[in-house]
């Protein structure tokens, strides 16, 4: 890999587009207390590189680096990463008698089993970049284990905190990737509350979600790779697990820069909030018509990268679903858990239950008529399946007795 080219301009505030925010400089929210947005010299990028040229190399997202903020080779923490596949679901589409492609990306086969991969990959080079030694973050399982290795790999101490019903398989690979892991007996806006007013006695640089503004550069990649997988073009729709929402406002800020290159079209997919009916905040003030969401009480969920009562960055998930002509929808977790066994039995494709629950939505939509049959959809697999709990296996035999073959039909 060679030396980074950094076009990196400014970076302004989400809400009210201040730009008095240095490049080169550590920033942590807004003055105005909302997520910063990198911007670049898309213009400087154009003359420099074509997409072809970018598309062609190696090494995953990082292989997107004029469109990155990191500026040093040195500081890339990388952990062999690879983009992630697109999986025609034609049983799926057979089965719901639709005309329209129904795809899978499938990021779970990142480093680390997650989309949280990319966005923590950045955040914690980006760190690396201005000498931070020591990260927090409040987690839901995923990012925690990505901000884990990144971290470690980088020589750095991480501090985790996560509700105390994450899945274990989660906590214990932020353990066994140098993490220093704590349960805690709240959800993941009460572990964020640890996180902040923990600051000035750890001394620690809190990644939360949003709370810096490189996770969403990370997350961007998705938009970049998805357009070039799909030959400069974009779905018709996408539905996206949406919890802090990161991904969902990189994918939008990344359509809207490959089409300031000149590299895509004007078309922009419809996106889709997904959310689980018990904890659904932005579904509530997208119905409501609000720019912002209300913190969301009891939020409960099995789906739990999605389980997340408030998100500082929700006023720019529900411009780009309005900007878009998407919507929010929420499902019920009996759907989720029934779309998990679909996909994984129709298709021999394994998703976690944030993954599954596009799929219900999807089915959702089709019956109300808000996408179509003919429509080309994304679906946003966020993690890999083993990392979940799944339904236990009954069936038994005794090899030392006769078998009836034929039951095994049955």
């Amino acid at each position: 890999m060679s030396e980074f080219s950094t076009f990196v301009s400014h970076l302004e505030c989400g809400l009210t587009g201040e730009r008095d925010y240095a490049a080169g400089e550590v920033h942590g929210l807004s003055r105005a207390g909302r997520p910063l947005l990198v911007r670049y010299d898309l213009e400087g990028i154009r003359s420099r590189v074509s997409r072809e040229d970018i598309w062609a190399r190696g090494g995953g997202f990082w292989k997107w680096r004029e469109l990155l903020p990191v500026t040093k080779t040195d500081n890339v923490i990388a952990l062999g990463e690879d983009d992630t596949p697109l999986i025609s679901c034609p049983n799926l589409a057979q089965d719901l008698r639709v005309s329209g492609e129904i795809i899978i990306k499938d990021e779970g086969r990142l480093p680390t089993g997650s989309f949280k991969a990319r966005g923590l990959a950045l955040a914690v080079s980006m760190a690396k970049e201005f000498g931070i030694t020591r990260l927090a973050m409040p987690t839901n399982g995923n990012a925690g284990a990505a901000m884990a290795a990144y971290a470690t790999r980088a020589g750095m101490e991480s501090y985790i905190f996560c509700p105390d019903d994450t899945p274990a398989a989660n906590v214990r690979e932020i353990a066994l990737q140098g993490g220093k892991v704590w349960r805690v007996n709240g959800l993941i806006n009460d572990c964020g509350k640890i996180v902040g007013e923990g600051k000035d006695a750890m001394g620690w640089f809190d990644l939360s979600t949003l709370k810096e503004p490189y996770r969403i550069e990370g997350k961007k990649t998705m938009g970049l790779e998805l357009a070039a997988q799909l030959g400069w073009d974009v779905p018709d729709v996408i539905f996206y697990p949406t919890g802090g929402g990161t991904g969902l406002i990189g994918m939008w800020k990344a359509f809207n820069e490959l089409e300031a290159l000149g590299w895509i079209g004007s078309k922009r997919p419809r996106m889709v909030a997904v959310q689980a009916t018990g904890c659904a905040p932005i579904v509530k003030a997208y119905d409501e018509g609000t720019r912002h969401a209300e913190l969301w009480q009891g939020a409960h969920t099995f789906a739990s990268g999605i389980r997340v009562p408030v998100a500082v960055g929700d006023f720019l998930i529900l411009d780009a679903v309005r900007d878009s002509g998407g919507f929010a929808i929420a499902v019920d977790d009996d759907k989720i858990e029934q779309a998990r066994c679909e996909v994984g039995a129709r298709e021999g494709v394994l998703i976690c239950p944030e993954g599954a629950a596009t799929y219900a939505a999807y089915k959702e939509a089709l019956k109300d008529g808000r996408v179509g049959a003919g429509d080309r959809v994304v679906l946003f697999n966020c993690g890999n399946g083993l990392k979940y709990d799944m339904p236990e296996t009954v069936k038994s035999l005794n090899c030392t007795a006769p078998i009836n073959y034929k039951d095994l039909k049955k």
